[in-house]
């Protein structure tokens, strides 16, 4: 599976961003896909997940009320909308895939990586 995130730009705070990500070379449809992020210096960190059916959904603390992850499975793609973007925000973002039926948070537990995407919040 080749994951390929984009979306990603400079943007001011307050400002939204759509992240997206497309995989090709296998289907995606039953996999747990998840958004995570890194911020220069720091290890990456979980920013959500979605079921393969789109019905549950995770979100780390700081993603809550702020960002929504959803999927296409028709268009093999997960995608992350991001509003009210802070400066803390700013990182490279990286969609992931999971082949299995159990969710995670761990990114040592995703098969499949795109090369991320980066996002530049101003302040």
């Amino acid at each position: 599976v080749q994951l390929q995130a984009s979306g990603g730009g400079l943007v001011q705070a307050g400002d939204s961003l759509r992240l997206s990500c497309v995989a090709s070379g296998h289907s995606i449809s039953r996999s747990i896909m998840a958004w995570f992020r890194q911020a220069p210096g720091k290890e990456r960190e979980f920013v959500a997940w979605i079921r393969w059916n789109s019905d549950m959904t995770y979100y780390s603390e700081f993603a809550k009320g702020r960002f929504t992850i959803h999927r296409d499975n028709a268009k093999n793609s997960v995608y992350l909308q991001m509003n009210g973007l802070k400066p803390e925000d700013t990182a490279v973002y990286y969609c992931a895939a999971r082949e299995s039926a159990f969710v995670s948070r761990w990114s040592n537990e995703y098969d499949y990586w795109g090369q991320g995407t980066q996002v530049t919040v101003s302040s």
